[in-house]
This record gives structure tokens, sequence and C-alpha cells, in this order.
């Protein structure tokens, strides 16, 4: 079961909302990586003078006006209070690992943490001289509360962590005055992730008095939090956002957050938000632009960028209860026929790069990818011969079909509005009728769409997973497990075998998920139980006229999308005005 939906990609026009897992484990080791599309890019300015002040605007085209609740924990209002105002306990950056192959970590509201008895207790110790925004000092009690709600009103389990909602902790206890003790009941490592990152500490003070079954229905209008950021003011077009003048960062000589002023307006498409942030009038945008070297980077080179790091796959999912997709021989025709490189440019504008069958997206996380794998390419005569081999004749249609008469004729479900994808399925339609197999796209609303591919309802669907992490695990579990039938495993995929891999990653060393991951990806190249198409990005634009400290290519300090939580906190804290 899923719950939550978080922003992600915002190609063709759309505003699409991306799910995050909630029983998924994390992964071990990620790669910086750079994506090819970016402009020349740097950090901006002429260096940081320690100075505060200017005010920055965000361009990211919400779909809708602002409602001005700012609840960490309801999926519909918390990009604008996470990261801004919550915070989390440590940070885990999924675009860049240490030598080892580990995430990298950033203590936050903890200074460290460390795992005990097998990977099933995890402790943290939590950061003192920390206060609220209201004054009120920070302390282990608030942590301890924070995952004590979570139990309370399962609700705001968004990735379900308690027992009582299917994952595995079991008990969260005070050590001392600054641990907290979490305790699961099998090993957990690959649960840091959503405990550490993923929950927003919030105020016991001020959410202990309120309804304890009722904490997701809060509207929290006047956050209190220890973020960067005061909500200051806030409109259905409009939030301000002013720095915390007593953000627990700051030191002599080095205040945190720099940026004085953030203003984040509502835009309810993209043509008005791509306008303002051509125009010059925002400093921070977040979505597809067509066409964007001439767009918006030519207007100013000098000062104008952008990065599109990769971060999942974008997939052709088979629905393998339908009889002829469940036919290896015709995934294996459809995989061949594709040219993914073709989708990319014709489809993706290049923006997206090409997918390969591994399912391991490159060049983002290439520590993971085993080449030796990777060998099904693309070859027109060999998908017909494929077909052909497996008993399948041509029509006098054109289209192949069994000796039962069955033809590989099929619909592909999309999502109405996604203008880039339609472009691509143009392509593929183009690509699979060349070597017999027909396809005809059905476009649908989201919320039909997501009802027919979680309950089987297709032959073929176009989509990506609902989450990026720390690794390939987070996306290769939710579209492989068995366990994730109905949600997100579309395919209706069943392996005992590839699910006992799965359920070994938690307790593995990062050299044993290493071999995991290639056992995993070798499934992929091998079953292919999902056709991988391009890679989804995260879409990101950014002027450096003004500020400077903007996560690059060469600097992937955070995911840089403003709707990145909580990365966009990191962001914040890294950003400087130009003098």
């Amino acid at each position: 079961m899923l719950r939550t939906w978080r922003p992600n990609r915002n190609p063709g026009g759309r505003s699409m909302r991306r799910l995050r897992p909630i029983t998924l484990m994390v992964a071990a080791g990620v790669l910086a990586a750079a994506c090819g599309s970016a402009s020349t890019a740097n950090s901006g300015g002429t260096g940081n003078t320690g100075k505060v002040g200017g005010k920055l605007l965000i361009d990211n085209e919400s779909g809708s006006t602002w409602t001005c609740q700012f609840n960490p924990f309801n999926p519909s209002v918390n990009i604008t209070s996470i990261g801004f105002v919550y915070e989390p306990l440590e940070f885990v950056n999924i675009l860049q690992t240490n030598a080892d192959g580990t995430p990298k970590l950033t203590p936050w509201l903890a200074t460290g943490s460390t795992w005990s008895n097998g990977f099933t207790t995890l402790t943290l110790t939590i950061r003192s001289g920390v206060k609220w925004s209201d004054g009120t000092p920070f302390s282990a009690n608030d942590v301890l509360y924070t995952f004590d709600a979570l139990k309370a009103d399962a609700a705001l389990d968004l990735n379900a962590l308690w027992a009582a909602d299917s994952g595995p902790l079991t008990n969260v206890a005070l050590q001392g005055t600054d641990q907290v003790v979490f305790t699961f009941n099998a090993p957990a490592q690959s649960y840091f992730y959503y405990v550490a990152d993923q929950t927003p500490i919030i105020p016991k003070h001020v959410w202990g008095s309120l309804d304890q079954s009722k904490l997701d229905t809060e509207a929290d209008a006047n956050p209190v939090g220890t973020g960067p950021y005061l909500m200051s003011n806030c409109s259905q077009d409009n939030i301000k956002y002013l720095r915390n003048p007593n953000y627990w960062q700051s030191k002599r000589g080095h205040p945190v957050p720099q940026v004085a002023e953030v203003d984040y307006p509502a835009f309810l498409s993209n043509t008005s938000a791509n306008l303002y942030l051509a125009q010059g009038q925002a400093q921070w945008g977040a979505q597809y632009i067509p066409n964007i070297q001439s767009y918006y980077i030519n207007k100013n080179p000098s000062t104008r960028h952008y990065w599109f790091p990769p971060t999942l796959n974008v997939s052709l999912f088979p629905n393998l209860t339908n009889p002829l997709l469940g036919n290896l021989s015709v995934r294996q025709a459809i995989a061949m026929a594709i040219d993914r490189s073709q989708v990319s440019q014709r489809g993706e504008s290049g923006y997206e790069p090409a997918a390969n069958q591994t399912g391991i997206v490159l060049p983002t996380y290439k520590a993971w990818y085993d080449k030796s794998l990777d060998t099904l390419n693309y070859s027109p005569s060999k998908a017909e011969q494929t077909l052909q081999a497996a008993g399948f004749t041509k029509g006098s249609n054109g289209i192949y079909a069994n000796a039962q008469g069955q033809q590989l004729s099929f619909t592909i479900k999309s999502i109405s509005g996604y203008t880039d994808w339609d472009a691509s399925l143009q392509v593929i339609t183009q690509e699979l009728k060349a070597v017999g197999i027909e396809v005809t796209v059905q476009d649908e609303n989201s919320t039909p769409y997501t009802n027919d591919t979680q309950g089987g309802n297709f032959q073929l669907a176009y989509g990506e997973m609902p989450v990026a992490g720390p690794g390939p695990y987070y996306e290769l579990r939710p579209m492989l497990f068995s366990g994730s039938i109905g949600s997100t495993n579309y395919e209706r995929y069943k392996s005992p075998a590839t699910d006992a891999l799965f359920n070994q990653y938690s307790g593995a060393t990062p050299a044993q998920q290493l071999q995991i991951i290639h056992q995993i990806s070798g499934v992929m190249a091998q079953d292919l139980p999902v056709i991988p198409v391009t890679e989804g990005v995260d879409w990101y634009q950014y002027d450096t006229t003004a500020f400077g400290g903007w996560p690059t290519p060469s600097d992937p300090y955070a995911q840089p999308p403003v709707w990145a939580t909580p990365d966009n906190g990191a962001v914040l804290t890294k950003l400087y005005p130009v003098s």
C-alpha cells in the first residue's frame, strides 16, 4: 500500500506528482553524476563574502494556488514546509557516495548514528544548542515525540516505519539526555533513509497539545520549526519566507542562511512559469522547458544554467498476466524493436537519456552497473527473428500472430497531457509497427491511469516508478517485488528467487549488496519483466546573476529541484548573495 505523493517532474506542461514508497529499503551506494545535457555550469558569483541579503524567487509550476497550510506530514502541502521550516535528523544525498560506496550523510539535527545488534538497533545522538523558531530549546524529547506521533496517527507514518503499519520498527526510547534508540524486529539498516532523512522533526510543545489521532489533518498555518527560514506571509499566490536569525547553523562570521528573503509564487501552468523564468524574474526553476537553450539559456548564457540529473527510468510495463505479453519472446522483440536513443531525442528533446535493460540509471548509479549484463540492443531484424522462432507468423496486414490467430496488437496506457510521453510513444508506435507489433496509445487522466495500472486493467503501460533514492534498489524493489503487486509492481512479476534477493539486502554488507543488485539487474536483462526506455530526470534551472552556491554537476551536494525535500533545505543553507 502506498500513501504519499511527492512532486517530481513537469515535462510537456504537466504537473506530475510522484508516489514515495513506504516499504522500500535504502541502497548502500550512489555515484555522483553529471547529466550530459547540462550547460556549462558553475555555482555562480564572485565568491561568498559572508554577507546577508537579497530576495530569491522560486519558479516551480505547482498546478494550484497555495492553501497556506504547512503540515510536514501532509503530502499535498509539505514541499513548502520541509527544508524551509522543518528538518531531518541526518541528510542523505542520493547523488553522492563516500569512498567505500556508502551514501554520503551529513549530520543535521542529529550529530551521528550507530547500528548495533545485527542492524536491529539504531542509536542517534541528538544535537544540542538548537532552538525552535519560537525560542524553545530543541531536544531528544522532540525526536521521541515525533516518532510516537507517527505511531499514534498512522496517517503520519508515510513510510510505514512502525510494525503496525507493516514496517520493522517496534520501539523508540530515550537513552540518557541526548540519544534516541530505535528498535526493529529484523535487520533494518536500509530503513535508515526513512528514519533519518525522510521524517521531519516536529516540536512536542506545539503538536503535543493537539488531538494525537488527527495530526494528519492539522493545518499548521503558523509553523514552528528548526529550519533556516520562517514562514512570514502566505497568500494563495505567494509564500514569503524570511531567514531565521537564530538558525543553529549560523556561526560568528558565517551567517546561515545568507539569502534574506525567499518568495515562492504559485504557478498554474508551465507556460506562465517558464515565461517568468525566461524573463529573469526568478532564479530557481524546477520544470520542463521546451527548447531550453534558445528559450532560457541564450538570453544570458554566462549566468543561466541547467542540470538534469537522471534518477529513475521511464518504462514500458507489460501486463504479464496477458498470455501474449507473458511470452518472453514477445517482450524480447518489443525491447529490441525500440531505438531508445531515438525516443530520447525525438520524444524528450535529448534531455532524458536513453535507458538500458538492466534498469540501472546511468551515469548516476554507474557504480552499480554491470556492463556484461547489458546485452540486449536495438535490432529490428533480430526482433522479427525472435518472433518467428517462437512460432509467430506475419499476416497480410503486417502484424504477427500466434498459431491460434492471436495478433500482437496491444494498447499502451499513458497519462493525458504528458506531451513528451506522447511524443515518445509516437516513436515507439512506429518502431513496433515496423517489426509487426501493433500498439495503440490510450491516454487517461492520472487517477484512472493509476487505478488501472495498480489494478492490472491494462495491456501495456508507459510510466515511471514513483521513487528515486540512494541507489537503484529504490526503484527495482517496488518494480519487481511480488509483495508490491497492486501498488507499484504494475506488471505483476512474481519470482520467489528475486524476492529472496530483496529480503537479503537489508542485512547485507556493501559488497554483498552490490552483488545482489547485479543479480537483480540480471533478472531485468533476462526476464524483461519491465522494459526501460528513457531515464527520468530532475528538472532544474538556476541563475547565478544574484546568487551563488548552487548545486552543479561538479558539486552535486543535493538533489537540485526545489521540490526535492529535505534537499531543498541543504540548498538554502548553501546559497549566498553575489556581491
